[in-house]
């Protein structure tokens, strides 16, 4: 156990983000999601929502100031999204009154797919909202 970091993050994980370089993006998957398959290191966060895991790892993760930082799955054509997946992220990533300059960009399954291929690594958790993705692209630390 370490001193100020939470024990939501696994050694691999803590690992893994600390090789990770600027510009590198990482995968917080929901429970469905074909992570195996893809191509990156996989790492288990299984039975962890999400937001948990964001907020654990937003005390030592820099996002990337100069582009969006921020990348969810668009809904497939007659789907909806639920907001309250998308605040809860936000919530965990912004603090309680959420607000980032960058937003979330929105991509379709496909590209999601095609851009978790040349992600740094894919974190399966136990999120079982739906859309409930999302890639992070990591900064520069100041």
């Amino acid at each position: 156990m370490l001193k100020n970091i939470s024990p939501l993050i696994s050694p691999q994980l803590l690992k893994t983000l600390a090789e990770m370089g600027h510009g590198d993006e990482i995968v917080f998957s929901d429970a469905h999601f074909p992570a195996h398959s893809l191509g990156p290191q996989v790492i288990r966060a299984d039975g962890l929502p999400v937001s948990d895991l964001l907020a654990a790892i937003i005390p030592l993760f820099e996002l990337d100031s100069y582009a969006p930082p921020l990348v969810m799955m668009a809904p497939v054509v007659g789907d909806t999204l639920d907001p309250a997946v998308e605040q809860r992220y936000l919530q965990a990533l912004f603090g309680a009154t959420p607000s980032t300059p960058h937003g979330i960009e929105r991509i379709d399954r496909f590209a999601f797919y095609a851009r978790a291929q040349h992600a740094f690594a894919i974190v399966i958790t136990g999120e079982t909202a739906k859309y409930g993705n999302i890639i992070l692209k990591k900064g520069v630390t100041p």
